[in-house]
C-alpha cells in the first residue's frame, strides 16, 4: 500500500465515541504524502470539526462510496510523531476516547484549526555602517542620535517594544533603517540560545555527598531508560540535582521536560531556571493566553526551547529531542485528571521515558505507595538524600491533644503561645488549615439546624468576605439568613474554623503582625500568591495562615514555626488512600519549617493524640509510617499491590443511575465467569458523596492482580455501556487506576 495516496482516512475526532472514523481523501495530498498526525476538518453530523489523521488504509467497513470526503487539509506536515504515540496510548491505556483525547492533548488554537507556526516579534540591530557612523553626525535629529546610541549598547539588538518604551517612536527607526545604520529581523518569540555563548548564566552550586552519588547515578544512564526515586527529605536539595542533570541533559543537544504539581509553584521553578541558563526556558500551565500556550508548545516541537516546565497537561507537550523527564513532587495528587479523560501525568511520564528511552526522575519527600513499591521491588533506581542543605535536621511532628482545651480560630492557648514567642524571636510563622472560609457550616444553638445545600450531600460553608454561604462543591450562594428557618431563633453560631476565622483569630490577638491569608478565594488575582510570596521572603514576622497551597514546595527560609489547626481529616475517612495522602501532606507542611539558619518545630493539634498511626508519623517520620501502610495494602490486596478501575455513573434521575448501574454490574459478572478472568467486581454502592449539583453519583470497583486482565474487562464493560441505550441517559465514565473515591 502507498501510504501516500490511501483509499480511507481514519480520523479521530471530538466525541465521545470510543473509535475512529472513515473519511475519504480529496484535494491535492500533502509534499511528503497522507500519513498519521495531519489534521484536517470534516463534516462530523451537522458540525465541522477537525479531527487529526490516525490511520491510511485501503479498506473500511463500510462500502467507500458511502465514506464523506474531508473538506480540507489544515497541514503540509503532520504533528509530531512522539505526541501522536503519546495520544494513542494515553487513549488505550485510559480506555478513553482517541478523538476527545487528541483534542483535549491539543492546545486551543490547534483544536480551531490554526497553523502551527510561531508568532515573530522585530529585533533591531545596529549595522556596521551605524557602529561606524559618529551621533553627532545627526545632529538635525537628536532623538535619533540618542536612539543609536543607545542601540549600539546592545550588540544583540533590542526589541521593539524595548525600544517603544524607552518613549522612541517607529518613524524614528525607521529613518534610520533608510539611512542603513540599523537593520531589523523577525525572528521568533522564543528564540534561540545566544551562539556561542556558554550554557550557564550562573554557576552551579556545590553538591554534598549525597547529592553528588544522586548526580553521578543519574549520568550513568543518560542514554537508557533509566527509572529513579529521588527520595530526599524537604530541604534536602532536590533542585539543584535537577538542574544539573537538565545542564548534562542540555548540553548534549537534548531537551528536558520538568513536570511540576501546581500552577503556584511554576513561576518560582521557572524563574530559578531561567536565571541558571541561557537557553530559552518555557512554560506551560493554565494561566497562560491561547497565544501564549501554542508558542510554548511549537518551540518545545522544533526544539528552540530546551528546558520545558509545565504541570499537569504538559506532560502532551512534543519534543524534538528528548532527553530527560523529570517529575517534582511526584505524590502529588493534582498530577491526576479527575474529570473528562482522567489519565496520570506521572504514569504517562513513565511511559514516555520508557517509550523515547531517556531517564526518568521522579522526587519527593513523601512518595507514593505506589513509587515506594517500585523502588523497593527493583523496577526504580532508589536515590536517597537525607541531609538539609541548612544542616538542621528535618522537624518533627508534636502532637498537640486538643481533647478539653478551649479553643479560638481553631488554636488553643499553648499554641498561641508558641506563636507569640516564635515571632518575639523575628521569625516567621505558617499556620495551616485546610478549610477556607470562615467555618465549615452556620449552626443554630438552639435546634441544632445546620446551614446545608440544596444541590449535594454537603454542608455550606460560613465566608466572612463577603459575607454569604457558599457550597465549594457546586458553587451555590446563599445570603446569610437573619434567624434559624427551622425554629426562628437569632443565635445562629459558625461551627469550626476555616482560613478567615484563624486569620481574623490572629489579626485581634496580634494586632502589629501582618497576617497573610493564602488560599483560593485570596489569590484569584493574577500574580496575587507569588506576590505575598515575595513579601514574605523578605523576611520580616509575619503570620502566614493558608491551604494546602502553601504545603507544596515553596521555600520559605524565615518560617520557623509551623502549626497544623486540624490533623485528623485523613485518619477515618472511608477512602483507603485517606492516610497516605494526609500523612503526605502534614510532612510536606512541617518541611516549611526551619530551612534555614535557624531550626524548626511543627505543632499538630488533634483529637485523637493517641493515635497509632499519628504516633508513628510523629515518632519516626513519614518513612517508617509508608513502610507500614504497604504491609496493610499487602494484606488487603490493595494498590500497588492489586489494580483498580472505578466505574462512575451520574445521572439527575436516581433511578435510572441505580437500574443501570445493578444491570452493569450482572452484565459484568456474567462476563467474567464466562471467561473465567480473574477479576473482582465490587458494588454498585452510591459515591461517597452521593448527590451533588443535584445529580445521583454510583460507582463499580473492579480489581484484579494483573493489569492485563482489568483492561481486557474494562474494555467489555466499556463497549457494552456504548451499545447499552438506557446508558445514553446516565453519564458513564472509567477512571483506570483511580487515586480517590471521592
Amino acid at each position: 500500500m502507498s501510504v501516500s495516496s490511501p483509499a480511507v482516512l481514519g480520523i479521530a475526532v471530538p466525541s465521545p465515541l470510543r473509535r475512529l472514523f472513515d473519511y475519504r481523501p480529496a484535494g491535492a495530498p500533502p509534499e511528503g504524502g497522507w500519513q498519521p498526525g495531519l489534521r484536517v476538518r470534516v463534516p462530523f453530523g451537522p458540525r465541522r470539526v477537525v479531527g487529526v489523521v490516525v490511520e491510511c488504509r485501503d479498506d473500511s467497513d463500510l462500502p467507500l462510496a458511502r465514506l464523506k470526503p474531508i473538506e480540507d487539509r489544515l497541514d503540509d506536515a503532520p504533528l509530531p510523531a512522539d505526541w501522536l504515540w503519546l495520544c494513542r496510548f494515553t487513549a488505550r491505556y485510559y480506555q478513553h476516547a482517541p478523538g476527545d483525547t487528541l483534542h483535549q492533548a491539543l492546545p486551543a488554537l490547534l483544536r480551531q484549526g490554526r497553523a502551527l507556526e510561531a508568532r515573530t516579534r522585530e529585533r533591531w540591530r545596529v549595522t556596521e555602517a551605524g557602529a561606524g557612523e559618529m551621533p553627532e553626525s545627526l545632529g538635525r535629529a537628536p532623538r535619533q542620535a540618542e536612539l543609536l546610541t543607545m542601540l549600539r549598547q546592545h550588540p544583540h539588538g533590542m526589541l521593539a517594544q524595548a525600544i517603544l518604551a524607552q518613549s522612541f517612536t517607529r518613524p524614528q527607526l525607521q529613518a534610520l533603517e533608510r539611512k542603513g545604520l540599523v537593520a531589523r529581523r523577525e525572528e521568533p518569540r522564543t528564540g534561540p540560545a545566544d551562539a556561542g555563548g556558554p550554557l550557564l548564566a550562573e554557576p552551579v552550586l556545590p553538591l554534598n555527598r549525597e547529592q553528588a552519588t544522586a548526580l553521578a547515578a543519574l549520568h550513568e544512564g543518560l542514554d537508557a531508560y533509566h527509572p529513579c526515586l529521588l527520595h530526599g527529605v524537604t530541604g534536602s536539595g532536590k533542585t539543584e540535582v535537577y538542574l544539573q542533570l537538565i545542564e548534562a541533559v542540555v548540553g548534549r543537544g537534548r531537551q528536558a521536560l520538568v513536570l511540576v504539581p501546581e500552577i503556584g509553584l511554576t513561576p518560582q521553578t521557572l524563574a530559578r531556571f531561567k536565571r541558571r541558563f541561557r537557553v530559552p526556558v518555557v512554560a506551560l500551565h493554565s494561566g497562560l493566553t491561547d497565544h501564549e500556550r501554542l508558542d510554548a508548545w511549537e518551540a518545545a516541537a522544533s526544539g528552540r526551547a530546551p528546558i520545558v516546565i509545565g504541570t499537569r497537561s504538559a506532560i502532551f507537550t512534543p519534543l524534538a529531542a528528548p532527553g530527560a523527564i523529570i517529575v517534582d513532587e511526584e505524590h502529588d495528587g493534582s498530577f491526576k485528571q479527575q474529570e473528562g479523560l482522567r489519565y496520570h501525568a506521572r504514569d504517562l511520564a513513565v511511559a514516555r521515558a520508557h517509550h523515547h528511552g531517556i531517564p526518568l526522575v521522579l522526587g519527593s519527600a513523601t512518595p507514593s505507595l505506589e513509587t515506594l513499591h517500585r523502588a523497593q521491588s527493583g523496577d526504580y533506581r532508589h536515590l536517597r538524600l537525607t541531609q538539609r542543605a541548612s544542616r538542621h535536621a528535618p522537624a518533627r511532628l508534636e502532637l498537640v491533644d486538643l481533647r478539653g482545651r478551649t479553643r479560638r480560630g481553631g488554636l488553643i492557648p499553648p499554641v498561641l503561645e508558641a506563636v507569640e514567642e516564635t515571632l518575639a524571636a523575628g521569625h516567621q510563622v505558617l499556620v495551616f488549615i485546610n478549610r477556607r472560609g470562615f467555618a465549615p457550616t452556620l449552626s443554630c444553638h438552639a435546634c441544632g439546624w445546620l446551614a446545608e445545600c440544596d444541590h449535594c450531600d454537603a454542608r455550606l460553608t460560613l465566608h466572612r468576605q463577603p459575607p454569604l454561604l457558599a457550597c465549594h462543591h457546586c458553587d451555590q450562594r446563599r445570603a446569610l439568613p437573619d434567624a434559624c428557618p427551622d425554629c426562628g431563633s437569632a443565635d445562629l453560631r459558625p461551627l469550626g474554623s476555616g482560613t478567615e476565622r484563624t486569620e481574623e483569630t490572629l489579626a485581634e490577638r496580634f494586632p502589629d503582625v501582618p497576617v497573610h491569608r493564602i488560599d483560593r478565594d485570596s489569590t484569584r488575582r493574577r500574580d496575587a500568591l507569588e506576590q505575598t510570596l515575595t513579601e514574605v521572603r523578605r523576611g520580616e514576622p509575619c503570620l502566614l495562615v493558608g491551604t494546602q497551597m502553601l504545603a507544596k514546595g515553596h521555600h520559605l527560609p524565615h518560617v520557623t514555626l509551623v502549626v497544623v489547626v486540624n490533623a485528623d481529616a485523613g485518619l477515618y475517612a472511608s477512602d483507603f488512600r485517606a492516610l497516605e495522602h494526609s500523612a503526605q501532606l502534614l510532612e510536606q507542611v512541617a518541611g516549611r519549617a526551619g530551612r534555614a539558619a535557624h531550626p524548626g518545630r511543627v505543632l499538630v493539634q488533634t483529637m485523637h493524640a493517641d493515635d497509632p498511626h499519628l504516633r508513628l508519623l510523629s515518632a519516626r517520620g513519614y518513612d517508617a509510617l509508608a513502610e507500614q501502610l504497604l504491609e496493610e495494602r499487602r494484606v488487603a490486596a490493595l494498590p500497588p499491590f492489586r489494580f483498580l478501575a472505578l466505574l462512575r455513573l451520574e445521572g439527575a434521575q436516581e433511578a435510572a443511575v441505580t437500574e443501570l448501574g445493578g444491570r452493569a454490574a450482572e452484565a459484568l459478572r456474567e462476563h467474567l465467569k464466562a471467561r473465567e478472568l480473574d477479576v473482582d467486581c465490587l458494588g454498585p454502592v452510591p459515591a461517597p458523596m452521593e448527590r451533588r449539583q443535584n445529580r445521583y453519583h454510583l460507582q463499580l470497583m473492579l480489581g484484579a492482580g494483573k493489569r492485563s486482565r482489568l483492561h481486557e474487562a474494562g474494555a467489555w464493560l466499556a463497549a457494552w455501556l456504548e451499545a447499552e441505550p438506557a446508558a445514553r441517559r446516565v453519564r458513564w465514565s472509567l477512571d483506570i487506576d483511580p487515586q480517590t473515591l471521592a
